[in-house]
């Protein structure tokens, strides 16, 4: 490479890439799915947390090692078309533009029943299209968040878990529990089911999704071989060590997993009992901020995929494919998702919509897997593989494909109907899946 050209300069180090994946997760992440979870594993919320973050390590340590195989790319898509078959490519990226469209509508769920919680006489369908328009107003404006700012965030997040967890240490002690209290919400052999943890955990591992955001940056980081590997097992191991602390102190402050007011904003009714009207609000802001940051990110991401998906021809390009010249965003692709998010707000549950988000992400993770197993154990070097190749991504898979296999049968029939759909699309596309494969690689930003 010349040195007049332009590259990426390799400044990243191990710590910054963590940083940036837990800037990317968000320290307060199990917070949002606090009472879904609760009520489905019966309590058992620390032992879905734990679950699920076996799962997420095993898998962060295949995207770290396939991120060591395609430096240059960040995605399940092309691990699993280039090591697997170009069609199980296609169906990982369209079980990801699933996940990129419904994460601004579970957003938007989220905020309106916490903003109903503090301005309870406005209608919840009022609050819906309120912040479906702000993410289209965010987007359409061209309101980007810079680094720094979401370090801030991150940094200002982190110290709201602290205010709660001290908080919530004070009135725990106040309590006097004994060790069947104490172990309640780890395990509770009244209430203890397989299978209702089980399908907590599947839901609860909304907690991690993101971690694998890390691996896009390969070409910006100083040792990627290595770093990218361990900063991404580390920031999935603080996120759940962190979780699992933040959920086992609610479960304690309010001693039972029923009786919540609101089910989906359960942990803000929590942090009011530990620290009263000011804690209440300060959670209540705090999640707010977090869920419109994160809705308007995957807002965009999702109008920058069909604008991708559009200039390759793979949806009308007329339409998908066009930019708004004078701020230079993907106008009609930030419209449209814009009425999914209002549409999908209107018409699902949060749980439906956080289960369905799940569905995409496993089938992305399980792909993965079998491609790090494909590629370091099938195809590798036979004097250099080791047992760790065959072991951490079968153990990966099988851990997701269970999880995936535990979701609730409302989540699984839509999913599946959204991949049936984008099996028949892409077929009739490439003829057959013989032609060229639709990409859902993010197009770089301009």
């Amino acid at each position: 490479m010349s040195a007049g050209t332009p590259h990426l300069r390799r400044t990243l180090g191990l710590w910054d890439l963590v940083f940036y994946g837990i800037v990317l997760i968000q320290p307060v992440a199990p917070m949002g799915i606090f009472g879904v979870v609760s009520q489905e594993a019966r309590g058992h919320v620390v032992t879905t947390i734990l679950i699920g973050m076996v799962a997420m390590l095993l898998t962060a340590i295949s995207y770290g090692r396939m991120a060591r195989a395609y430096p240059s790319a960040g995605s399940a898509f092309t691990y699993v078309g280039q090591e697997l078959h170009p069609a199980l490519g296609y169906v990982t990226g369209w079980s990801m533009l699933m996940d990129y469209v419904l994460n601004p509508t579970i957003c938007a769920i989220w905020c309106s029943k916490a903003a109903m919680n503090v301005v309870p006489g406005v209608p919840y369908a009022a609050w819906v299209a309120a912040f479906a328009l702000l993410f289209v107003a965010m987007n359409l404006r061209g309101i980007k968040a810079t680094a720094r700012t979401n370090q801030v965030l991150a940094i200002a997040m982190s110290a709201v878990v602290l205010v709660f967890l001290g908080a919530a240490f004070h009135y725990i002690t106040g309590l006097r529990l004994g060790g069947a209290e104490l172990t309640r919400p780890i395990y509770d052999p009244q209430t203890f089911s397989l299978s209702a943890v089980l399908t907590g955990a599947s839901i609860a591992s909304l907690t991690y999704i993101g971690f694998d955001g890390i691996s896009t940056l390969s070409e910006e980081v100083e040792n990627p071989r290595r770093n990218v590997l361990l900063a991404t097992v580390l920031t999935c191991l603080i996120i759940g060590i962190l979780a699992s602390v933040e959920v086992y102190a609610a479960q304690l402050v309010w001693g039972d997993w029923k009786g919540f007011p609101d089910l989906d904003t359960a942990f803000v009714y929590v942090a009011g009992r530990a620290g009263g009207a000011i804690l209440f609000m300060t959670i209540t802001f705090t999640l707010l901020v977090a869920n419109i940051g994160s809705g308007a990110g995957a807002h965009l991401g999702a109008a920058r995929l069909l604008y991708g998906m559009g200039q390759q021809n793979a949806l009308p390009r007329r339409f998908f494919g066009a930019i708004e010249p004078r701020r230079n965003v993907p106008r009609n692709n930030v419209l449209l998702v814009g009425a999914l998010a209002l549409g999908g707000g209107l018409t699902l549950s949060y749980q439906l919509g956080a289960e369905m988000l799940n569905f995409g992400a496993f089938i992305a993770f399980m792909g993965v897997n079998v491609a790090s197993l494909v590629h370091y154990w099938v195809r590798g070097d036979r004097e250099r593989r080791s047992l760790a190749d065959l072991l951490v991504p079968l153990c990966g898979f099988a851990f997701c494909l269970y999880l995936w296999v535990s979701l609730r049968w409302p989540a699984k029939i839509a999913g599946g109907a959204w991949l049936a759909a984008g099996v028949i699309y892409g077929a009739i596309k490439t003829r057959g899946f013989r032609r060229q494969m639709i990409s859902f690689e993010l197009p770089p930003e301009s």
